[in-house]
């Protein structure tokens, strides 16, 4: 069995497109028009995951609610600190600034333009 996608709705399509190809360097792979709304599959650089933004025709006005079984998505990175330049050239902060976490490994956290956090971490490589 192979994980294929998570899906997340959005209230700004394009805010949330910015986002995930921009700053997390994803690429959209696949479109989809359904009844009652519209499919965007963007992939990860290593072609491994992908995460589903789904648009609906009818967003709430407020957008919707993070529930709190949800925790985050995690992505890995070469270097928080060029990833710490990337971030402020683009207009987005920190939710959590880069911290140690293990020997080695670095942390830090974001928040997409739906307030769904993702977990950045760099591993020290020998």
């Amino acid at each position: 069995m192979k994980f294929l996608h998570a899906m997340i709705r959005v209230k700004d399509l394009q805010r949330a497109l910015d986002f995930y190809e921009k700053l997390l360097n994803m690429t959209l792979v696949k479109k989809k028009r359904l009844d009652d709304c519209e499919l965007y599959y963007l992939e990860d650089e290593e072609h491994t995951a992908q995460i589903e933004l789904t648009y609906n025709d009818e967003t709430p006005q407020n957008g919707y609610e993070n529930g709190n079984a949800f925790g985050h998505f995690a992505f890995s990175v070469e270097s928080l600190d060029d990833f710490s330049e990337k971030l402020k050239s683009l207009g987005y902060e920190y939710l959590y600034e880069p911290f140690t976490i293990f020997t080695g490994t670095k942390i830090a956290f974001v928040k997409d333009a739906d307030g769904n956090e993702i977990e950045l971490i760099e591993k020290h490589h020998d």
